[in-house]
């Protein structure tokens, strides 16, 4: 694709009329080989699509032109609604855990020009014959740090064995390594570093949090209660456990919360960032598997109930706030056992209150809705049942439609009764059962 035909559909399909200087910088390049490291949130998806998109042609058959490879079901599919506006004439196929492989199976015929999958996903299509990856135009690690790391490093050392001779070689993340596997066979890559370009104009606040007590949690809580009612906030713990405990208390006390780890199946975890994003569950207790790929509109806070394990997980986890220079606020919460390393600097300390009474109930509600693509089912069409059910236009939240079913943001006070008039109703002529989901 011509750098004018990636532009203009940058313009008319995502609405962004001017490209920041990272993504300028990748549109220019020629070199065989980049490795790009920038904040999380500036924008480094569209930046390397467009490089990408730019070493494709629009007439080639049979193959993969391009291989995007990351570390998480959820970075796959955000990757993939930037780079399917914008690839015209280009089939692009998102592979991932937790899907259907016979779904997938069927998405690769005719065979797709961009992969964009998890290395896992991958490497079970390659076993089974369903897919071939050499020949490659392009090929993408994106947060290659965490790719290439030691529970992916095996993984990765087979596809990269299989791809073969690649034009062009991109490397992306918020956070460097210092040295390269000798299985990532690139020469002099170029290095595009804007890690430390001027601090945005809305720069993230980072907080201290005083505890009262060892144990956190009635610091969390009081700490919440000081939040505006409907805040989006992720609330990061180093374990699994600790996260199930945050979470129970949470629920217990009535705060509106999800969970988030990676024991969790792929339909769980997709459903607990939707009811985040769409107000239902605007708290979410997360894992660091949460800390890369997930972008959520108006994520306002993170709080860091666990220090970070290193500096990397810092970066990582801060960057769900905050992003494109949107206003957000890190809460950093120690107690006298915590040693702060040097990469954590606040800029003041608070003293939450002692939490006092139940908070208030999230005034949105989700509703389940037995449909999806595979029924020929759009947003478009979403939006038109459940506001024949009687929900105001206006008032419809996200929607978010899947292979098999979808999901609709209403008002907490009418889900039911939206949900019993919608299940009496057709959905594209066929009735749909229709429920209110509950975390």
């Amino acid at each position: 694709m011509t750098t004018d035909d990636i532009t203009r559909n940058i313009n008319s399909r995502l609405g962004i009329s001017t490209l920041n200087d990272m993504q300028q910088a990748m549109a220019r390049t020629t070199a065989k080989a980049v490795i790009l490291t920038a904040p999380t949130g500036s924008g480094k998806t569209l930046a390397f699509a467009i490089a990408m998109l730019r070493a494709l042609r629009s007439d080639a058959k049979a193959k993969p032109q391009a291989l995007v490879l990351a570390p998480s079901r959820e970075l796959v599919l955000q990757i993939a609604e930037v780079v399917r506006p914008i690839a015209t004439d280009l089939k692009t196929v998102a592979l991932y855990g937790g899907h259907s492989f016979l779904d997938e199976t069927r998405s690769l015929s005719p065979m797709p020009d961009i992969i964009i999958a998890t290395p896992g996903r991958l490497l079970d299509h390659m076993q089974r014959g369903t897919l071939t990856i050499d020949g490659l135009r392009c090929l993408v690690l994106d947060e290659y740090d965490k790719s290439l790391e030691l529970g992916f490093e095996s993984e990765m050392r087979r596809i990269l064995r299989r791809t073969g001779r690649v034009d062009k070689v991109i490397l992306t993340s918020a956070t460097r390594m210092a040295t390269l596997p000798d299985f990532v066979n690139i020469d002099t890559p170029e290095l595009l570093d804007f890690t430390s370009d001027e601090a945005p104009e809305n720069p993230v606040d980072i907080i201290e949090v005083k505890s009262y007590t060892p144990d956190k949690l009635d610091t969390l809580t009081g700490l919440l209660s000081t939040f505006p009612t409907g805040d989006r906030t992720i609330i990061f713990v180093n374990h699994r456990e600790s996260a199930e405990r945050v979470y129970r208390h949470l629920r217990k006390l009535g705060y509106p919360a999800g969970l988030y780890h990676g024991a969790l199946d792929q339909q769980q975890r997709a459903t607990a960032v939707d009811m985040l994003a769409n107000g239902t569950t605007p708290i979410l207790v997360a894992t660091d598997l949460a800390a890369r790929g997930l972008d959520i509109s108006k994520l306002r806070n993170v709080v860091h109930y666990h220090l970070p394990v290193d500096d990397k997980a810092w970066t990582h986890r801060n960057g769900r706030t905050g992003r494109q220079n949107a206003d957000g606020t890190v809460w950093v919460i120690t107690s006298d056992s915590d040693n702060r390393p040097e990469y954590i600097a606040p800029t003041r300390s608070f003293v939450p209150p002692i939490a006092t009474g139940r908070p208030e109930p999230s005034a949105t509600a989700t509703l389940y809705i037995q449909a999806g693509k595979k029924d020929k089912i759009s947003k478009g069409d979403v939006a038109g049942f459940i506001a024949a059910a009687g929900a105001a236009r206006s008032d419809i939240g996200l929607i978010n439609v899947y292979d098999h079913h979808s999901l609709a943001a209403v008002p907490a006070s009418e889900a039911e009764a939206i949900a019993a008039t919608a299940s009496s109703l057709k959905l594209k002529g066929k009735k749909t059962r229709v429920s209110v989901m509950h975390p």
